[in-house]
């Protein structure tokens, strides 16, 4: 009987910078990192490309359109998530950069997301999730890879 390969799971967030600012979202009723802010983001579905769901996550999360070709991979990380139930778990998060977007800025989520804001890069929220905040970080510092929880 073969042996069942290792697996990991992809995500991609969505680094929208402006005047000094990042947007971020509250994460909210979800389950996981209530009450902390992130990029916003989402899991592939299966058969789509990182730009692909970034695409789609972003219309549907924040009502805004990109196009693929105004997004560029500016940094990705290799995580390890550990829980009581599962064990370790690991993870791929692909950061990609919008140059431009269309439509308006607006909370498509309300009960996933409880508010979506334009924050200082230099002054994060106190609850902005680890791993993200390393990420922001890393982008300013133009380091393109990452690693967190191992």
């Amino acid at each position: 009987m073969p042996k069942e390969r290792f697996k990991i799971t992809p995500a991609v967030y969505l680094y929208l910078e402006k005047d000094g600012m990042v947007l971020l979202q509250r994460r909210f009723n979800t389950g996981y990192e209530d009450g902390n802010y992130s990029l916003v983001a989402g899991h592939l579905d299966g058969g789509e490309t990182f730009s692909q769901a970034m695409i789609r996550e972003s219309k549907e999360e924040a009502g805004i359109i990109l196009k693929l070709e105004d997004l560029q991979v500016v940094h990705v990380i290799h995580r390890q998530v550990i829980s009581k139930d599962v064990g370790a778990r690991e993870r791929i998060n692909i950061f990609l950069k919008a140059k431009g977007w269309s439509g308006e800025l607006k909370n498509m989520e309300p009960d996933k997301c409880d508010d979506l804001n334009w924050f200082p890069l230099d002054n994060l929220p106190q609850n902005t999730i680890p791993y993200v905040k390393q990420a922001i970080e890393s982008i300013q510092k133009g380091i393109f890879y990452g690693e967190f929880g191992f």
